[in-house]
């Protein structure tokens, strides 16, 4: 049997002698562009990822409760943290499984408190649960070990045009994950928003608006995917 791969949102289909599948799409991209919606709803997002990761972040993104509890998704814990830092009058306890909280998020929680955001630990000196008490942040400049996981990188680049003055990041040492931070640079370029990325220095403007233009977005099918069909 031979197999057409699809990346398009339509249902498993069978068409003798041949069967076509849907792709899901990039975990990676799904979640980025999740938390852009968040900040600008003007934005439609098709062939989301079917990840573990990328429907707690819809679940938690949607809902209004004051406890969310993101099981193992180590993503959406970074994104999450960040997202909510700058939720005014709104606070949030983020949790997640035994796993999970033995995952650090120190790194991630200096990073947003170099930016002015409240941030308490729960349990364990850095380590979720963590305790968000969402506000304004106008400080911009924050620097950031240039090894560390490009998802805490991300967290704070995908919040910087909603912050008052941007964002100008600076990474110390030698950058490991240059291809996911040039991932999250293009999805910003894509809404509207101006960036630079020149050797050790990142800069995100603020956005000039205060929702982007209504438009569709389409996450890039995760093509790695299809190895287990195959």
């Amino acid at each position: 049997m031979n197999l057409l791969l699809h990346s398009s949102p339509e249902s498993f289909r069978d068409c003798n002698p041949q069967s076509a599948i849907q792709i899901t799409g990039s975990k990676s991209e799904s979640n980025r562009l999740l938390l852009l919606q968040a900040l600008f709803p003007n934005i439609t997002i098709e062939n989301i990822s079917n990840s573990d990761d990328s429907e707690v972040m819809q679940m938690a993104l949607k809902g209004n409760e004051e406890i969310i509890d993101i099981h193992h998704a180590g993503t959406a814990m970074r994104f999450l943290t960040a997202f909510f830092a700058i939720q005014e009058h709104r606070t949030v306890t983020l949790t997640g499984s035994s796993r999970m909280k033995e995952r650090p998020i120190k790194i991630l929680v200096d990073a947003l408190q170099q930016l002015g955001a409240k941030i308490e630990y729960i349990e364990n000196e850095g380590f979720p649960p963590i305790k968000i008490t969402g506000q304004k942040l106008s400080q911009n400049k924050v620097s950031l070990p240039a090894s560390v996981s490009s998802q805490y990188i991300s967290a704070l680049l995908l919040i910087a045009p909603k912050l008052e003055n941007g964002i100008e990041l600076r990474l110390e040492g030698e950058i490991t994950s240059v291809p996911y931070i040039k991932m999250t640079l293009a999805l910003l370029n894509e809404i509207g928003v101006e960036t630079s990325f020149e050797e050790n220095k990142i800069i995100v403007t603020p956005s000039a608006f205060e929702a982007p233009r209504p438009q569709t977005l389409t996450v890039e099918s995760d093509w790695s995917s299809a190895s287990y069909f195959y």
